[in-house]
């Protein structure tokens, strides 16, 4: 394999990375943004797990509400609050 043959190459599989980095940056951008918002979610059930002695409120914390917190923020807090007085 000679140079021109091995530069073709390069220039070939810098093409399909560049391609592949597009198609897929926004469904990547989309999961990183959920993955943050999750953990935002933890960090709210864990303060307010902390503030339940003084407010009276808790909840499990777990994946499903830390995602439900993330995606809804207060709106799926008081949802998960809600829920929780139903069902108790």
């Amino acid at each position: 394999m000679d140079l021109t043959e091995k530069l073709a190459l390069a220039l070939l599989a810098l093409f399909l990375v560049v391609t592949v980095l597009r198609v897929f940056s926004s469904p990547v951008r989309l999961v990183m943004k959920v993955l943050a918002n999750t953990l935002l979610g933890f960090g709210a059930l864990l303060l307010l797990n902390v503030a339940a002695p003084l407010t009276g409120l808790s909840l499990g914390v777990n994946v499903l509400n830390a995602l439900v917190i993330g995606v809804l923020g207060v709106p799926g807090l008081g949802l998960l609050l809600l829920t929780q007085w139903l069902f108790t």
